[in-house]
């Protein structure tokens, strides 16, 4: 029955050519386990995705129910503990990860021309991680996440000129409240998977153009 499917989509696709050859494309012989950095990344961003669309099933934003239905996910759906856990730690390994990506990409000088554009996108990459990272913390709606997104959004408001209205947006008002919420939500979830699954489409276009950069 598989090879039935298989076939059916080969004759209309030709998806055995086209996964032959990813399969079958050569690797530097430099390449060592400095550069799985990229990819340890985007396998945490797939995790992220995963358990992110299963919490939401259960996840209410608003500030009234927020921290009651973390806690409902973590005490009473099956391995709900498991999977809050998993996404909140994928998070961490995730920046660590890219952190790590980049500074391969930065000491081994792959921001060479022409990969200006690949480095560039790699740059907003990190920042739109670690947007997510900033983004999801405030969702629990403890005290922790309260106390850490007011010094953030303080932090942002303390920025020249445009300070405040980046201040006013993320809060929605003159402090934390639903709105709050609903924007971080909002951009957590919707604004940001979109930004970074188009960006990571553009980034892994390039490699696969350009190839691995040979180190210095």
């Amino acid at each position: 029955m598989s090879l039935g499917v298989v076939d059916f989509l080969d004759e209309r696709f030709e998806v055995r050519r086209v996964f032959r050859e990813f399969a079958e494309h050569p690797v530097p012989a430099h390449v060592n386990w400095l550069y799985c950095f990229g990819g340890i990344t985007f396998l945490c961003f797939m995790i992220q995705a995963v358990t992110g669309v299963l919490l939401a099933f259960y996840y209410q934003p608003t500030t009234a129910n927020a921290y009651t239905s973390v806690l409902h996910i973590m005490d009473d759906i099956p391995f709900g503990w498991l999977l809050r856990s998993i996404h909140s730690w994928t998070a961490n390994i995730m920046i660590i990860m890219v952190i790590f990506h980049m500074l391969r990409v930065f000491f081994h000088a792959a921001y060479r021309p022409p990969r200006e554009l690949n480095w560039l996108t790699g740059v907003i990459l990190f920042f739109v991680t670690v947007t997510f990272g900033f983004s999801g913390y405030l969702l629990p709606m403890n005290q922790l996440s309260y106390w850490a997104t007011k010094v953030g959004t303080e932090i942002a408001g303390a920025m020249p000129l445009i300070g405040g209205y980046i201040q006013a947006f993320l809060l929605g008002g003159e402090k934390i409240a639903d709105p709050t919420l609903t924007r971080f939500y909002a951009i957590h979830v919707v604004i940001l998977p979109i930004v970074i699954s188009a960006l990571l489409v553009a980034h892994f276009f390039m490699i696969r153009k350009q190839g691995i950069a040979d180190p210095l």
